[in-house]
Order: structure tokens, then sequence, then C-alpha cells
């Protein structure tokens, strides 16, 4: 299957990304050394691992970490931040070209489900050593932050770019692409926050795969002796700029005006006026979600 679109949907933004998106909870590394059997963590590999949010959080709880990322845009960001213990490596998640049983953890954080599952499980499996541990780590957006009218608002204006990203894929363009909007459009399936591409049509050939069948696929593929799910969530500081700059990290969004579609028709103004009122600029906590499906090898 060819996923080159699913690389390049996130291009261009990279900087953007990395300054506003999440990184995952200390306790997830808790949790996944003691599946792993092991108190410490010799190397793990980040499959997906775009600007190195995840790498080098894994590189907090392990003596190495090796990055798969096939965009170079976003390895050049992650190369950003040396350091003696990561690696970044050209590769996919289904091919990274690293030697067999060398992890003793894989992780895939928010990046599951832009990967062709079957490969990736088989891959993830011949890296890890007899008992390691396999994760792939969600978030759900937006995060809590306690204010109903700038989480409303987000829901909006997500839902007016699902409406638009659904017309770019079915090849609209001109008038036909950017034809008013009426409001039933704009609400967004209950499931979206947390499993944003289940029954979603994606624009430039893009494809993914739904988050809450992740488990069912990694218990199927027969790859691991046991399987499980869990949640956390985590607290990070944030404010009205982050919660606007964390809707327009969206790859979705990137894609619409990248073809010309522009901020006020995508409700990007609107949402940020609403987020502004709302929450101002003082630091306020944003409540991330994680949901977390791990599968140990035999």
């Amino acid at each position: 299957m060819q996923l080159d679109a699913n690389a390049s949907r996130f291009s261009g933004f990279a900087d953007l990304y990395d300054s506003v998106r999440p990184t995952p909870p200390r306790e997830l590394a808790d949790v996944l050394r003691m599946y792993a059997g092991a108190g410490h963590v010799g190397t793990v590999v980040d499959l997906g691992s775009g600007t190195g949010l995840s790498t080098r959080w894994a590189a907090t709880w392990s003596d190495r970490v090796v990055g798969v990322e096939p965009s170079e845009d976003m390895r050049r960001r992650a190369a950003s931040f040396p350091s003696s213990t990561i690696d970044y490596h050209e590769g996919w998640s289904h091919d990274t070209g690293l030697p067999a049983g060398s992890a003793d953890v894989v992780l895939a954080v928010q990046a599951l489900h832009w990967m062709d599952p079957t490969p990736t499980f088989a891959e993830a499996a011949r890296l890890l050593r007899p008992g390691g541990v396999f994760a792939a780590v969600d978030c759900d957006f937006p995060p809590v932050v306690g204010d109903a009218r700038a989480e409303a608002a987000w829901r909006r204006c997500r839902g007016t770019v699902r409406v638009f990203e659904e017309r770019l894929a079915a090849s609209l363009d001109g008038d036909a692409l950017r034809a008013p909007l009426d409001e039933a459009m704009l609400t967004l399936p209950v499931h979206f926050g947390r499993d944003a591409p289940k029954g979603r049509r994606m624009a430039e050939g893009v494809r993914s795969w739904s988050k809450d069948e992740h488990l069912e696929r990694m218990t199927a593929s027969g790859q691991f002796v046991f399987t499980t799910e869990l949640a956390m969530s985590a607290a990070e500081p944030g404010s009205g700029d982050r919660f606007v700059r964390l809707l327009e990290s969206q790859g979705d969004l990137q894609t619409l005006r990248k073809h010309g579609v522009d901020d006020d028709l995508l409700g990007l103004d609107a949402y940020r006026a609403e987020v502004r009122a709302a929450l101002g600029d003082a630091s306020r906590p944003f409540w991330f979600t994680y949901r977390v499906r791990v599968g140990v090898r035999g």
C-alpha cells in the first residue's frame, strides 16, 4: 500500500506541531516498564516519531531511542534537538531496517492510525526482544480546559473543517468546494474526539484506520501473547493561544489551507475570537486524555 500521502499530510508545519502538541505522561513509562518486566529499559524504537516529541519523552526513561519517521520535514525538526541517546532514521513502521530483537519497547504515539496495521504489527514484533512491549498511544482532542464556550467553539470549527475536507476528497473545487454550510452539517459524531479517523473520507489519497479498533486488530494479528487497553490523563500548562494553535496543528486544516481555503471560510477566524474571549492569555491546566493499547511479545 502506498502511504506517501499519509507522510505528506503533516509537511510544512512541523514547528507549529512540535510547539503545541502534548507529551505522554511520565506514569505511562512506569506502566510500560512493568509490562516489559524491566526496571531498566535499554532501547526504545519510536515508529512515526514525527518531530521527536515522543522520542524525547522516551529518552527520559531509557538508555537509547531510535525514531523512525518517513517525513523529511518532521525529521529535520526532530534533529534540531540533538541528543547523544537519540538517533533518527528515515523509514516506515512496516519497514524500519533495524535489527530484529533489538528493542525492549516499540512505540507508536499519535501515529498508528496512519499506519498499515498488519505489517506494522509484524515489524513491531520482529523488533522486540521476547517479552518486549508494543504500545500504541493516542490522545483525545480537544484537551479538557474547563470552559464550555471554548470547547464548543473547537467542535464547531472542527465540524466545519471536516465538511470541507470531505468535499475536497470528493474532488470538488471552486464554488462547489466553498459553498456555504448549514448548521446541521457542523455536528461532529460523538466518537470524533477520541477517534477522528472512524468512517472518515480524507483528501489527497490519505488513508487512516479507526483508533477504536486498534486493540481488536492487535489481538487478531497473532503477534502478541497478551494485549490490553488502558487510559490515563495528564495536565500540561495552556492558554487561549495554545488552544487555538492546537487546532491549527491538525492535518486536515493544514491540507485545506494548502488548497487555498481561507481561515474565515474554515471558521478559524471566528474560533480564534471565541477562544480568546473565553480563555484569555492566562495560563491554565489542559487535561489530555490518553488511550493506550499494549501488546506483549511472546
